[in-house]
């Protein structure tokens, strides 16, 4: 697949920029606000070819669930199994990232990518497994490039569905015990940098069991080295079901020019091949926070990119993100509604 994305046009940023600079406070003073603010008439701008308001409308979080052929390398601090009984909790409405979407407004879906077992058809989650679980990356390719584009193709689908039911504003969170392992492998191979820096500790494991997980990574990518120069290929080699919707979903939000809200370690590692295939994605991405996973610091700066929020998560669902949308909406709102030194009758302080 291919998508056609537009990069966001500085046509508008003059006068953008003097709306911000304008409301009643000091040049800067509401520091990232401002600068996302920027970002979000940017992109809105492509659409409406106007600036003078922001909206945020219906914003939507998809949480992809995936299964890891690696999980049976003894690499996380829980069985596979754990990946459909969270799903079945996502849906039942008991988990971390329900309990914030309901909180903050957001709706919530959730997919199965390719999980073990699927779930109970008696539970909202929607169907778009590519398979069972993935070949484990450091003996075998993952999948392949066929279910890599299949991925792809349900994910656009997805993502027009909710942009056709008004929203303009999507996150991704996701599932699947093992996925570190593979967001590690991705990091590695984007970033040239060895297992010790892209393998932590995640959610908890041991010392032991930290060192397991760098040798399967380093494995992984002697394995596939031939083949991890080309984006698609690397997720054929190194991903997961989840990983390659997520990435799939990033790609055709921003074709839909929609704003992409970024969580944590496994979502940023599906940013970075996302941009990878188009740079211009990157344009749509608002990064929402800095996970306590080790390598995502490290990640985030590659890009070059600076979260709204440092709050030590490590739980993925979302989690994140989901909490970044206030913030979003502070700055639409201020954006919209704070009064300029001429409105309020102020004394400009520029």
């Amino acid at each position: 697949m291919t998508y056609k994305i537009q990069h966001v046009s500085n046509q508008f940023d003059q006068v953008i920029q003097t709306k911000i600079d304008g409301k009643t406070k000091p040049l800067g003073a509401l520091g990232q606000l401002e600068v996302v603010a920027k970002q979000l008439a940017r992109v809105q701008a492509l659409s409406t070819n106007k600036v003078d308001t922001l909206t945020v409308d219906k914003p939507q979080l998809i949480i992809f669930a995936g299964d890891h052929g690696v999980a049976s390398e003894g690499v996380s601090i829980a069985p596979s199994e754990v990946t459909g009984q969270m799903v079945a909790n996502f849906a039942k409405g008991g988990a971390a990232i329900n309990v914030f979407c309901r909180q903050l407004g957001w709706q919530l879906s959730v997919v199965d990518a390719g999980i073990l077992h699927a779930p109970d058809e008696q539970l909202q989650v929607i169907n778009q497994r590519l398979g069972a679980t993935t070949a484990s990356i450091h003996t075998d390719a993952a999948m392949t490039l066929e279910t890599v584009e299949q991925g792809f193709l349900l994910a656009e689908q997805l993502i027009k569905q909710i942009k056709e039911a008004g929203s303009n504003l999507v996150a991704f969170g996701e599932m699947g015990i093992g996925n570190t392992t593979a967001a590690s492998a991705i990091m590695s191979a984007l970033m040239q940098v060895p297992a010790t820096e892209s393998v932590g500790k995640g959610t908890g494991i041991s010392d032991e069991v930290v060192a397991k997980k760098q040798q399967v990574v380093e494995q992984a990518l002697t394995l596939h080295k031939d083949k991890l120069s080309e984006p698609k290929q690397m997720l054929a080699c190194l991903g997961g079901f989840e990983i390659v919707q997520i990435t799939g979903a990033m790609l055709a939000a921003a074709q839909e020019k929609m704003h992409i809200l970024v969580d944590g370690f496994i979502c940023t590692a599906a940013a970075m091949v996302a941009i990878q295939i188009n740079p211009a994605v990157k344009d749509y991405m608002i990064f929402a926070h800095c996970s306590g996973e080790q390598g995502h610091t490290k990640m985030l700066n590659w890009l070059e990119v600076e979260p709204l929020l440092k709050l030590g998560l490590c739980l993925g669902e979302g989690t994140g993100a989901a909490l970044a949308l206030p913030l979003i909406q502070a700055s639409v709102a201020f954006y919209n509604e704070m009064a300029s030194f001429e409105q309020a009758d102020v004394a400009n302080v520029v």
